[in-house]
């Protein structure tokens, strides 16, 4: 079992660190750039090159059965999904089979609507509970992988 995190914009780093501490796995902090980020014996840090979608093509390349990817990237969710890993983003929704055509399609509306002018494409504050909620599903995610 492997963690990827989508990190250029986790507000997370340090839980999915604290759960993957507590389990003893290994945590890939995957970024364009190089940015501050939790140190740890377990902590692999990878900076790609730059381009579109350069830290998504690399966990998609690598994530699996088994692994658990951390990012609020809805295209990059559904690749992972895809190869079998478990995705949760970083206010602890996890994405499944049966979600994740639903947010895609609510990606697009809203690119849409922010392309045509109807929408600023504001997101939600990001709150405490968020992170709350965000341990709970790292946690019952590496359970449940553990538990096969």
């Amino acid at each position: 079992m492997h963690i990827y995190i989508d990190a250029d914009a986790c507000p997370v780093k340090d839980e999915a660190l604290k759960v993957a501490n507590r389990h003893g796995l290994q945590i890939s902090y995957v970024s364009n750039n190089w940015i501050r980020l939790p140190e740890g014996e377990r902590v692999v840090r990878v900076i790609v090159a730059e381009g579109p979608d350069a830290a998504d093509d690399w966990i998609a390349a690598r994530a699996g059965p088994g692994d658990i990817v951390v990012t609020q990237d809805i295209p990059l969710a559904a690749r992972c999904l895809k190869a079998g890993a478990r995705v949760i983003g970083n206010s602890g929704k996890a994405f499944d089979d049966r979600s994740i055509g639903m947010a895609l399609a609510m990606r697009e509306l809203n690119q849409h609507l922010r392309e045509t002018g109807v929408s600023r494409g504001l997101n939600a504050s990001f709150i405490r509970q968020d992170r709350s909620r965000f341990l709970e599903a790292m946690e019952q995610a590496v359970q449940d992988i553990n538990r096969g």
